[in-house]
């Protein structure tokens, strides 16, 4: 057997289907189901059943999924090491950021990068916070720029820009505004406006904010200080972004909202010498303790 063979096995078991799966790795249906028919000759069982549009794996199939990925990530490792050895990057690398990003020593980062590295084709995918973690996890992003909350996935590194608390935002005269602190029963009878789900500050106060909801979203954290400053309701936001737009809104602490709501880099634990050449620069761009000013959800 090679490498190939093991490859389109693979992404058939992934796919279910052998018509995309040749999509996925660039060849064709009749010589992904060729190769595939040579390998279960080899292995002496069938892996997958045929009845029908989509396929199944087999028993076989089953038992032999867990070694053929081990033995196309060890193919991986070996090149990657060799790249390491050689201090040779090349390759793609695919970047994910949070909608609306507007963060700007990202944009210096990948800046520093193109110009150091030019053999690595770079691509940049915006998207919702929860759905760039999980497209790290997948492999299918390199890695992200996204906000989260609580613990990341075993086998994901995070460098975090932000950590910071969630707050209630008011407009200057609000009745809550002359608070300390306001209080989950404080906002039970209020609009409550906020961002997304899967937003890294939407998530944090949905951990801990019990039968209070958000039900008035909003895009991005300036939609949320506007519709807060016309009176629509009390916004959940971060305590950079409340301070930073301090001219129109206060933020103030929500007793029994200990979550803390984080933007950071993330990536694989077994990323690539592209993916760490990467995060040294962004270190650099954000300082050893990140920044504050770094204000997308």
């Amino acid at each position: 057997m090679d490498l190939r063979q093991l490859e389109y096995f693979v992404a058939v078991a992934t796919d279910a289907n052998f018509t995309s799966a040749a999509t996925r790795v660039h060849t064709t249906q009749p010589n992904i189901s060729a190769q595939i028919r040579g390998l279960e000759r080899e292995l002496g069982a069938p892996l997958f059943d045929r009845a029908g549009r989509r396929v199944a794996l087999t028993d076989a199939g089953r038992a032999a999924l867990p070694a053929a990925r081990d033995a196309l990530a060890a193919a991986d490792s070996v090149r990657q090491a060799v790249a390491d050895v050689n201090q040779l990057l090349r390759g793609n690398l695919a970047v994910g950021m949070v909608d609306g990003c507007t963060v700007r020593p990202l944009f210096a980062a990948l800046g520093e990068f193109r110009t150091t590295h030019p053999g690595v084709g770079l691509s940049l995918t915006e998207a919702a916070s929860d759905l760039l973690v999980e497209r790290v996890m997948r492999g299918e992003l390199d890695v992200a720029l996204a906000g989260y909350a609580g613990d990341l996935p075993d086998g994901i590194e995070e460098f975090a820009v932000v950590r910071e608390r969630v707050v209630a935002v008011v407009p200057h005269g609000h009745p809550l505004a002359t608070r300390t602190a306001v209080s989950l029963r404080d906002l039970r009878d209020a609009t409550v406006v906020g961002l997304p789900r899967g937003a890294g500050i939407r998530a944090a106060f949905d951990r801990d904010s019990g039968d209070v909801r958000i039900t008035l979203e909003a895009s991005s954290p300036d939609a949320v200080v506007e519709l807060v400053a016309c009176g629509l309701g009390v916004g959940i936001l971060s305590e950079s972004i409340a301070a930073d737009r301090a001219d129109v809104v206060v933020g103030k602490p929500i007793r029994g909202v200990d979550d803390r709501a984080s933007l950071g880099f993330v990536w694989r634990a077994t990323a690539g010498p592209a993916v760490r050449a990467f995060m040294d620069l962004a270190r650099a761009a954000f300082g050893p303790g990140g920044s504050q000013a770094a204000a997308a959800g």
